[in-house]
């Protein structure tokens, strides 16, 4: 796992990228910044990396971490989209799992217009 720092407004959250080739390349791309965009409790931004699916997944788990390739667009997941049923969480559309928040997401809740987002390489 390689460890990532995600700054979103005033809130620097620590995560992991796991071992997989979409995850390699935006690792290869960092620090990457863009403005974000909520949909539900996702956060996203595009970010200068392209690949198509990998292992690509129709639901997620609190604080995953995501790559939507139709966007190429970094997903942070900590709630419920417009797509979920119940407390389930779904992606617009099937996302490459490429890391996961190990810090608390709970602190992105009510986040409306997030701005500009940063991930970088952590310590």
């Amino acid at each position: 796992m390689k460890k990532v720092v995600i700054r979103v407004g005033d809130q620097a959250l620590e995560g992991e990228l796991n071992d997989s080739r979409t995850a390699g390349d935006i690792w290869e791309a960092l620090p990457v910044e863009g403005l974000g965009q909520t949909w539900g409790e996702e956060i996203y931004f595009r970010i200068p990396v392209s690949v198509g699916p990998e292992n690509a997944v129709s639901t997620v788990e609190l604080g995953d971490i995501g790559y939507w390739p139709p966007g190429n667009a970094l997903c942070i997941f900590y709630g419920p989209t417009p797509a979920s049923t119940g407390e389930e969480i779904v992606p617009a559309s099937p996302v490459n799992i490429v890391g996961r928040v190990v810090s608390d997401v709970s602190v992105l809740r009510g986040t409306s217009s997030p701005g500009l987002i940063k991930m970088e390489k952590g310590m």
